[in-house]
């Protein structure tokens, strides 16, 4: 049943877009939302949900095929099944996407499959349909960004999104960017058996964004498992061939039958009427808006990808909801950057949130630094997986500032520190919380106490 007389039109139907919609549902605003592909947006079908499962197949068949003796497992001849690796991954996408589509339903929200355009501050046009409302959240996302002069075709020169739905792995593969996407595709590739896999930087460390012990960690593991890591490294140019595709560096040369380019995302702010309402777009496209994620037209909000930050779904998602409360007039709390935990699914894991180290020393705080490696957790040494580290750096009365995690199963152990900052915790109540044992989650605690010198076992 269309929405009559909607309160808010929601343009865009990922993450963010679909929880603004439903967060809006529940406080009692009839809401429609403009979506022309299927619900769920880059994260679930082009980015997060794909990616991961993905990973999670080259993890099993890497830790069986080439640790497996090391554990006491037998297992000759391991091999995989590319297209059941595919099936696996569609399957958890559809079966996700089905739960979406069904909460829309539950919430009485109505889904207009088709292209939108903004036409003005109250109005969307999506395909020959007009429709209006008193508020819009804008949440068109983002797409794969390239370099200059690098023509990605699809084939030999590949984005993120033709990796995720690649039918075959290539022999050999170039990755240019060594933030999260790169890192990510370069343990998918390795660990998949891909023979050569070199990774391109053109920061003088990988993961450049994260505190600079994880980027080191990070070098010395992908190094040790024989990934071709080139940091400082600018391109010059990229040709494909009928064979491969060769990238030219300041520093040589670098050949492979496919190059995949990890340079980030752009947002999706061109050609979809956003400067026509009146919405201000920086230079590299994004939309302005304040920590209750209004821009300047006073009945519209942008979320997500589209307004810069962490270009992550969980932030969208909270973008969506505080934009939602803030139409509906139930402001919560505004959107704290700095308390967006940040997720990277490599091998070794990385999770963080907050300053760094340095970070918080270059805005003049006095800062104490708690450190504590997986080496000494148990629980690592029982997974196989003992490189990398917490660590936590607080300012001089102990307040927590940030935490930084590299090792096995980062991303699982983040949420106690972030939830820690967003309470404008000590690291001493870290400390007390009492962790059990054997487990990854040590290493926060002991960690925490080391802020005070505390550290008990080592």
């Amino acid at each position: 049943m269309p929405a009559e007389n909607p309160d808010l039109l929601v343009l865009g139907g990922g993450f963010g877009g679909y929880c603004a919609a439903i967060r809006a549902s529940q406080l009692g605003l009839k809401v429609a939302l403009v979506e022309e592909a299927r619900m769920g947006g880059t994260c679930l079908h082009w980015g997060c949900i794909p990616t991961k499962a993905l990973l999670e197949s080259a993890e099993l068949l890497y830790k069986v095929r080439d640790r497996g003796r090391e554990f006491g497992v037998k297992a000759e001849g391991v091999g995989y099944d590319y297209p059941t690796i595919a099936k696996r991954k569609e399957t958890i996408v559809n079966q996700l996407t089905k739960g979406i589509e069904g909460l829309m339903r539950k919430n009485k929200i109505e889904v207009v499959n088709a292209r939108g355009t903004v036409t003005g501050k109250n109005s969307i046009q999506a395909g020959d349909r007009k429709l209006e409302a008193a508020n819009l959240i804008i949440a068109t996302g983002s797409t794969p960004r390239s370099l200059p002069g690098i023509e990605i075709d699809g084939e030999r020169i590949i984005s993120s999104d033709h990796a995720v739905h690649a039918d075959r792995l290539p022999a050999s593969v170039a990755i240019i960017g060594g933030g999260a996407i790169g890192v990510e595709f370069a343990t998918f590739y390795h660990q998949m058996g891909v023979e050569k896999v070199t990774l391109i930087e053109a920061l003088d460390r990988l993961v450049p964004l994260e505190d600079e012990e994880v980027s080191a960690v990070m070098l010395k593991s992908f190094e040790k498992a024989g990934i071709d890591v080139r940091v400082g490294a600018k391109v010059q140019e990229a040709k494909a061939g009928a064979d491969g595709v060769t990238v030219k560096l300041d520093s040589g040369e670098v050949k492979a039958e496919q190059l995949l380019v990890a340079v980030g995302r752009a947002p999706r702010s061109r050609d979809i009427g956003l400067e026509e309402a009146g919405l201000k777009l920086s230079k590299p496209g994004f939309v302005e808006v304040d920590e209750w994620l209004r821009t300047g037209v006073d009945s519209i909000h942008a979320i997500g990808d589209l307004v810069g930050g962490y270009l992550l779904a969980h932030a969208a998602v909270h973008e969506g909801v505080t934009a939602a409360e803030d139409i509906a007039g139930k402001r919560s709390e505004p959107i704290h950057q700095e308390l967006i935990t940040r997720c990277t699914y490599s091998h070794p894991q990385i999770a963080s949130v907050g300053l760094s180290e340095k970070q918080a020393r270059d805005q003049g705080i006095a800062v104490k630094v708690g450190k504590f490696p997986f080496a000494a957790i148990a629980r690592a040494l029982i997974h196989g997986e003992s490189d990398g580290f917490v660590k936590i750096v607080a300012d001089s009365t102990g307040r927590v500032l940030g935490t930084h995690i590299v090792g096995n199963q980062a991303t699982e152990l983040i949420a106690e520190p972030s939830l820690a900052q967003l309470f404008q915790g000590d690291a001493w109540e870290i400390s007390r919380n009492v962790h059990p044992h054997p487990t990854l989650s040590e290493a926060i605690g002991e960690a925490a106490m080391a802020v005070d010198g505390a550290a008990l076992n080592i």
